[in-house]
Order: structure tokens, then sequence, then C-alpha cells
């Protein structure tokens, strides 16, 4: 499975939904007809349009739960692997913390083996993320279904999503896949894309997620900075 693409898809998606408004993107999960228009769509779209259908079920469209742009604007792996390091950096910095004993390497700076891994991780905390006020019911996990069979999307992509909206990692299972700051840094700052902190519940979750990746409230706070910083010259 390639992780790593997928994610960055998916982000992708994430900003134009913030950018040109959420009905624009799922116009992609609309299917032509049986035919050679519909091939045509479906071979050129295909990774495109399940990372729009599955944005869409994570940010909760049928029960009113919009995108609201900010986080979303982030857009791409490069820029959640930048964010996490650079907060990481200004926090070690000022803290004057000891020596980490892995060092830290951004997601986008690891060879494409450990990229991918790392990659797999962050998909599963933005999915546990989404899923933190259980807005994703049986009908709209029906959908999903139906948008993957109707794009022939098989293999690891298509069991993956299924298998993680089904049963989605817990705060421990992600602690554990945790191995090192930047690891940790990038699993709460991908969690807080997907995150309405309007909603008691889903803020709830990210305090304890925070709290469970024994990430220090300094840390949290040059998270937030990067990621503003970010947002408003996205």
């Amino acid at each position: 499975m390639d992780a790593k693409s997928f994610l960055d898809d998916l982000l992708q998606t994430g900003r134009e939904m913030a950018a040109k408004g959420q009905a624009v993107v799922e116009k992609k999960l609309d299917i032509e007809e049986p035919g050679e228009k519909r091939d045509a769509t479906i071979s050129g779209i295909k990774t495109g349009a399940i990372a729009a259908g599955v944005m869409a079920l994570l940010l909760g469209t049928k029960g009113g739960r919009r995108v609201t742009g900010s986080a979303l604007k982030i857009g791409s792996l490069a820029a959640v692997g930048g964010i996490a390091w650079n907060a990481y950096q200004n926090w070690s910095a000022q803290s004057k913390a000891e020596q980490a004993e892995v060092e830290p390497v951004a997601v986008n700076q690891l060879g494409s083996d450990a990229a991918n891994a790392r990659s797999m991780t962050l998909l599963k905390a933005m999915i546990a993320a989404a899923s933190a006020d259980g807005h994703i019911d049986d009908m709209e996990m029906a959908d999903i279904n139906q948008q993957i069979a109707a794009l022939g999307l098989t293999g690891d992509i298509a069991s993956f999503v299924r298998a993680e909206i089904a049963s989605p990692a817990s705060l421990d299972e992600l602690a554990a896949l945790s191995d090192s700051p930047e690891t940790g840094a990038e699993i709460y700052l991908i969690s807080s894309m997907v995150i309405n902190k309007e909603n008691e519940m889903e803020r709830t979750y990210l305090d304890a997620l925070a709290a469970t990746l024994e990430l220090p409230d300094a840390l949290l706070v040059e998270l937030e900075k990067a990621k503003a910083d970010v947002q408003a010259n996205a």
C-alpha cells in the first residue's frame, strides 16, 4: 500500500475543499453511466476520487459537519512534516530539552519505506480523530463502500480505509506507534486538522491524545504557532 501518496492525495483534497468549498470537491464523487466516458473518468480520477470520498466521509457530510477551512489549508504531507519539525526544534531550543534518544526526522525527509510506515500511522491518527465524535455511522460507511465499489477500487487502500473506520486506533495504540517526538507531533498535528474544537467531545479527544503522547504544553503551543504561520500564507 502506498500510504504516503494516498495521504498526500487526502491532504490535497482537504486543501481544495477549504479553498473552493466542500460542494465543489464532492462533485468528484459523481460517476457517469456505464460506457466509454465513465471508463475514461474512472481511469483518470481513481486515487483522487477515493481521496475526496474518504475526506468527505471523515468530515461527516451527512451529519452537517462541514469544512471550516483553516487547518485543512496545510494541504500536503511535506507541510505536516515541516510544521511538526519546526515546532519541535523551537520547543527544544527554548526548553533546553535533553537530546531525544531517536533523532527526530520529518515524515517528508524519511526514506521510502520509513515514510510509508509513518504515513500509515498518520492515516490511522487522522481516521481515529475524525471518528472521535462517533459521526461516522453505518449509512455513511455504506456510502464510502459504494463509492469504492463504483470506482472499481480494490486492494490495500480500500481494505485499510474500511478496517480503520470500522475499528479506529485507540489512543494507546497511536502512542505505541509514536517512536520519536517528531512522530508524536505529527500525529497530534494531523489529528487536529480534522477536529472541530467547538465540539466538546472532539476537543476532549485531542486533549487526551496530547496527554497520551506525552506532548509538553509548550510544544503544543509551538505546534499551533507553526500551523498558524502556514495557514496564514496558504
